[in-house]
């Protein structure tokens, strides 16, 4: 049984610009949105749309200047020979781009809530994080090679991280954090909630690094949850929603390089430091199951690869061959080697982002 081909949609194929503007139109107008329904905007001081517009026009005022840096220092992304052959021409764009955007959201944030604890919390997880992904995209880079830091070791030092957090909220006594708020109940895990933690952080960073093998995919659908996430948790959690307003905001304004064709990629440090900030403001806000909807995308990239590799262990014949569900995975390989664009697929998985989005921020 081969890998079955997904019809291509011919009459759908816009462009990165197109894909760019009408996202940043919908966020834009969902946190009005927002900020109207909450009452939010007329105070204007913990409000959705000026934090987002902020981390948006520095991100791409940075970007401007780092990016070009970042050519000098030749830092061009190897590209896998065993990927799609349509990425081969990328070869030579600049990674590691996740340096610019991701302090822009961190220092924005902290700055707005003036050093909350939460905040600083969450920040620290990103950066933590962040600097993880940057250690294994400058060993790539070192190397030469698609290969950084060992799968273990990056592991490893995400559990680690996962593990400090988790110590930290039981040594802060929250009785929140140990609760899973479900539709209609709440869960309460006590110190079963420890592991979860680790878990989430880990599971969420590497499914949002998954996510990042096509032109503004994992910027796009990240700006998408953190705005959704910053919705959900506004009522209880204020800073929480400025730090994710900023967040999604400074992916807008990284997407205005990394959309089709990107001139900078986010690489692991911007993917694996996205995954953390979400995992951490889901946590220590109490949102897990809000965090699971909203993520639904990279829940997606990251079981269409566990399926794949298990499919193809449990079908090994006797010469060690066995036989692959999809043609690639992640999932957004497979669509491009059934005869997708790189835009289709992108303008997709956002549809498909939002409506998560919105459904998390109804059923909360």
């Amino acid at each position: 049984m081969g890998a079955k081909s997904l019809s291509t949609p011919k009459s759908f194929a816009p462009s990165g610009l197109s894909l760019l503007v009408a996202l940043s139109s919908i966020l834009l107008l969902g946190a009005i949105a927002l900020d109207g329904f909450s009452g939010r905007f007329a105070n204007g001081t913990d409000c959705l749309v000026f934090p987002l517009l902020t981390s948006g026009v520095i991100s791409i005022l940075l970007g401007w200047a780092v990016i070009p840096w970042l050519n000098r220092l030749k830092t061009g992304q190897i590209i896998r020979e065993d990927g799609p052959q349509t990425h081969l021409q990328k070869a030579g764009t600049p990674t590691m781009g996740g340096i610019f955007f991701v302090p822009v959201a961190v220092s924005i944030a902290l700055v707005w809530t003036q050093f909350n604890w939460e905040t600083v919390a969450v920040a620290l997880v990103t950066l933590s994080y962040g600097s993880i992904g940057w250690l294994d995209d400058w060993q790539v880079l070192r190397r030469k090679s698609n290969k950084g830091i060992s799968p273990k070791t990056k592991l490893l030092l995400q559990i680690a991280v996962g593990i400090l957090f988790a110590l930290w909220l039981l040594w802060q006594q929250l009785p929140a954090i140990t609760t899973i708020s479900l539709p209609g109940f709440d869960l309460s895990l006590g110190l079963l909630i420890l592991p979860l933690i680790v878990f989430v952080l880990a599971a969420e960073s590497n499914a949002t690094n998954l996510t990042d093998g096509v032109d503004g995919l994992a910027a796009g659908t990240g700006a998408i949850a953190s705005l959704a996430l910053a919705a959900i948790v506004a009522p209880s959690s204020p800073d929480l929603m400025i730090f994710c307003a900023c967040l999604s905001g400074s992916c807008l304004g990284f997407l205005v390089y990394n959309r089709n064709p990107a001139t900078v990629f986010m690489g692991d440090t911007g993917s694996i430091a996205l995954g953390g900030a979400l995992a951490a403001v889901g946590i220590i806000s109490s949102n897990l199951w809000a965090l699971f909807v909203v993520s639904g995308i990279f829940f997606i990239e990251s079981l269409s690869v566990i399926v794949q590799v298990g499919y193809y262990k449990a079908t090994k014949d006797e010469t060690g061959k066995g036989k692959r569900l999809f043609k690639m995975a992640p999932i957004h390989h497979h669509l491009e080697l059934s005869g997708w664009s790189e835009t289709q697929v992108v303008g997709l998985f956002y549809a498909i982002a939002i409506f998560l989005g919105v459904l998390a921020f109804f059923i909360r």
